[in-house]
């Protein structure tokens, strides 16, 4: 008989081998749990939302009856339910933690981790059905014991193992719903698609059924890329020598917007914004080109037919998105001309209807081969006003910074046809808009929702619409316009504008009451912790937003880039990722034309890290723990005494569960002298912040005396980031004035494994104030 303490010091070991686990709804696909499409007829319990669609379901009734055909009624009646329950657990939001599949170092578990509760009552119920459900060996050893082979089966945590985590409020609360901090900042991940770009600013489609996509650099080239993200080496278009920019910082001059005509499959149309120098002259330039006819994916060069020029009077302000709206008009948005205030005429160019700038402008340029380059709109607002450029569609804008079209709700079809465009502010806010046809959007009377110019604000006619969302410049200083989602892939970020800020890079979105016409803002960060654990994910990024974009299949993504220069190869273009629930199998099926390619293909390889699954441990000498434990058994009866002195209590796991008798490496406390965590400004990404270590119990700054790269870099490696990209200074990232200052002088060699080995006045002891703390800017890319 196996004696208690012998059970004790079992459970004790086997926690001591786990390594805390987070849990987080993960399928044993490693993909996020969703909610089927079809009702399931079997397991039941997650008929609403798991990791089990009808087709599985249906799998799992036929095992079913495979493991009960040889039941009699009794049998049947016992074991049924247990079956049942066991084979259903892979369909729950939490199979990959049942399974144990969380952690990629171990193996799947064949039977869901169950609670002991749970175990003793099935053992004493139905044992039979193991070797039925299972053909691990070591279930094989132990089935025959009870105690044995509950101790196999049970998870460590109580929450976490089967049933308990059914009523576990922490697990079920919210579970399917977009996920939140406890500021209410909305958790997205993203995926890395395309990187080593210089200031990609347009990602489009040209809706062939091919599902390429079509990146443009600032610098005038735009490349193709294939479904599965491989690049063609040639690019698709090249118009570098002709457009005016510069490596500066900064410059809006350039290769600005790029859209395909809606008959693009039949007529090889494209449509192009650019900057240009003709003699002392800056203007910019939309022009027509046609695909190739000997190559689908190279522009024919020698086809340009410039539409439209107009003069602009600064390099700044100078507009860039084109797109077709869903009434097949090309929709051409100028900014108002540059400089600061609109300094134009006696109104400015965006009041001024006889001007271009400032505008929102719709032609047509259908039918267009013969005859006029385009033709005017016949319901175009100004067509009768004397003085006003027939072009102009809407006006009052400053510079409206990416524009999109709503596809509308996949079943209703809400929304479809509304135009959203960031509009770029002067001093104060950054405003979105949804264009209307003849309507003023203010500028330069107002910006956002107050007066600029407080003589035209006063006027009674302006007539101005105003934004749907507006915000201060504390929050960022240049917005960049983004899409409503309406993708397949994940519905709970239907209907969500997202957007963001290109100077503070934040990332930001919108929801609209559809009874009150309102929209509700929510700032979204990156998932932390566990919340991107899945493969290929990331939850970082460069900080300048420059653009969003879609593909064909309507999945939405940005792009932004380290150094904002249109000759930096820093540029990536990211997917946008909803970690908490995805589509169903096969729901967002697609199946591309075939592309044929002519030029070398340069397959992608991401730079940015991927989350890992679980914390890099040390090899662990495999166990034998079934001998062990005889063996421990033979000492106890031998030697009685040398046991009876001590008593170890099991140490409960709190943050999640693993498989007990799989060793692991050793669980370590919470906090070790030396660790290191980064406090981030209250809307700024995760990867910088102000330093922060842990000594003695206590968390507290470093001063920057001494502060270097070198330092940095064994911050950030502590943190799991390959890079430093900065030693900030002077309480770049805030003043940790509720802190004490425990560290000064700090000098590395950038080899260390904290800062504590590094070389430093003492703990405690420092010549500084906190207006010195230091802190860091990390990344995976240097």
């Amino acid at each position: 008989m196996i004696s208690l303490f012998i059970l004790r010091w079992i459970q004790c070991v086997l926690t001591l081998f786990v390594v805390p686990v987070i849990s987080h709804p993960q399928c044993l696909d490693f993909k996020p749990p969703f909610r089927p499409s079809r009702e399931l007829e079997f397991c039941l319990m997650y008929k609403d939302f798991g990791c089990c669609d009808y087709q599985r379901d249906q799998e799992l009734i036929t095992r079913f009856y495979q493991v009960m055909e040889d039941f009699d009624e009794s049998g049947y009646s016992s074991c049924a339910g247990f079956v049942m329950q066991f084979l259903c657990q892979e369909c729950s939001p939490y199979a990959a933690h049942l399974y144990d599949a969380e952690d990629p170092s171990t193996p799947v578990r064949t039977i869901p981790g169950l609670c002991p509760d749970y175990c003793s009552h099935f053992y004493t119920t139905c044992p039979r059905i193991l070797p039925l459900l299972s053909n691990d060996p070591l279930i094989m050893k132990v089935k025959e014991n009870q105690t044995l082979a509950c101790q196999y089966l049970e998870l460590d945590d109580m929450d976490y193992c089967y049933p308990h985590l059914l009523s576990n409020q922490k697990l079920t609360l919210n579970l399917g719903q977009v996920q939140s901090n406890s500021e209410g900042c909305i958790q997205l991940c993203l995926e890395e698609v395309a990187n080593g770009l210089r200031n990609p600013l347009a990602m489009v489609h040209a809706n062939d059924g091919t599902h390429r996509f079509f990146v443009a650099e600032q610098l005038g080239l735009v490349w193709t890329y294939l479904p599965d993200r491989s690049r063609l080496e040639n690019p698709f278009l090249n118009i570098s020598k002709a457009v005016l920019t510069s490596s500066w910082e900064g410059d809006e001059r350039g290769f600005l917007g790029l859209t395909f005509h809606p008959k693009f499959k039949y007529n090889g149309k494209l449509y192009v914004y650019y900057s240009v120098e003709v003699g002392l002259e800056e203007r910019i330039r939309i022009s027509e080109f046609h695909v190739s006819s000997y190559d689908m994916n190279v522009v024919d060069h020698a086809s340009e037919r410039v539409i439209l020029e107009v003069d602009e009077p600064a390099s700044n302000h100078n507009g860039g998105q084109l797109l077709f709206g869903d009434d097949g008009y090309l929709y051409i948005f100028t900014g108002d001309g540059g400089m600061s205030g609109d300094p134009f005429g006696k109104y400015g160019n965006a009041q001024n209807k006889s001007a271009l700038l400032g505008k929102v402008l719709r032609i047509d340029v259908e039918g267009n081969d013969k005859g006029p380059l385009y033709r005017i709109p016949p319901d175009n607002p100004f067509i009768q006003e004397p003085g006003a450029r027939p072009e102009v569609y809407a006006y009052g804008v400053r510079n409206m910074w990416r524009c999109s079209v709503d596809r509308g709700d996949p079943l209703s079809k809400y929304g479809k046809g509304r135009i959203f465009c960031g509009d770029v502010g002067q001093n104060k806010f950054e405003e979105i808009d949804i264009i209307e046809k003849g309507r003023n959007f203010g500028w330069r009377a107002k910006e956002g929702f107050s007066c600029y110019d407080k003589t035209l604000c006063r006027n009674s006619s302006l007539g101005d619409v105003l934004p749907i969302y507006a915000y201060p410049h504390k929050m960022g200083k240049s917005v960049t316009g983004g899409y409503v989602y309406r993708g397949c892939e994940y519905p709970n970020l239907n209907g969500m504008y997202i957007f963001g800020d290109f100077m503070s890079g934040r990332l930001m979105s919108l929801k609209e009451d559809r009874d009150t016409g309102t929209w509700t803002y929510r700032e979204v960060c990156m998932g932390m912790g566990r919340t991107c654990a899945f493969p290929g994910l990331i939850n970082t990024y460069h900080q300048y937003i420059i653009s969003f974009g879609e593909d064909e299949s309507g999945e939405l993504y940005f792009m932004s880039t380290g150094i904002p220069s249109a000759t930096s190869p820093s540029g990536v273009v990211y997917k946008v990722v909803d970690p908490s629930r995805r589509a169903p199998p096969r729901h967002c099926y697609y199946n591309p034309l075939p592309v044929r390619v002519k030029s070398n293909l340069i397959k992608f390889v991401p730079v940015e890290l991927p989350m890992s699954l679980t914390p890099a441990a040390e090899p662990t000498e495999s166990i034998d723990w079934l001998q062990e434990l005889i063996n421990l058994q033979a000492e106890v009866e031998n030697h009685p005494a040398i046991f009876s002195s001590s008593k170890v209590e099991p140490q409960k796991n709190s943050q999640g569960g693993g498989r007990k008798g799989r060793p692991r490496a050793h669980s370590e406390p919470a906090f070790q002298n030396g660790a290191v965590r980064l406090e981030v400004n209250e809307h700024g990404p995760g990867d910088r912040g102000r330093v922060e270590i842990y000594i003695n119990g206590e968390w507290g700054t470093v001063c920057d005396d001494l502060w270097s790269i070198k330092g940095a870099d064994v911050v950030c490696r502590q943190l799991g980031f390959k890079y430093a990209l900065k030693a900030a200074r002077n309480s770049e990232f805030g003043e940790g004035t509720h802190l004490r200052i425990l560290l000064d002088d700090v000098q590395c060699k950038g080899s260390e494994s904290n800062l504590l080995r590094c070389k430093h006045r003492g703990v405690g002891t420092h010549n500084c104030a906190h207006y010195e703390d230091a802190g860091v800017v990390c990344g995976n890319s240097d």
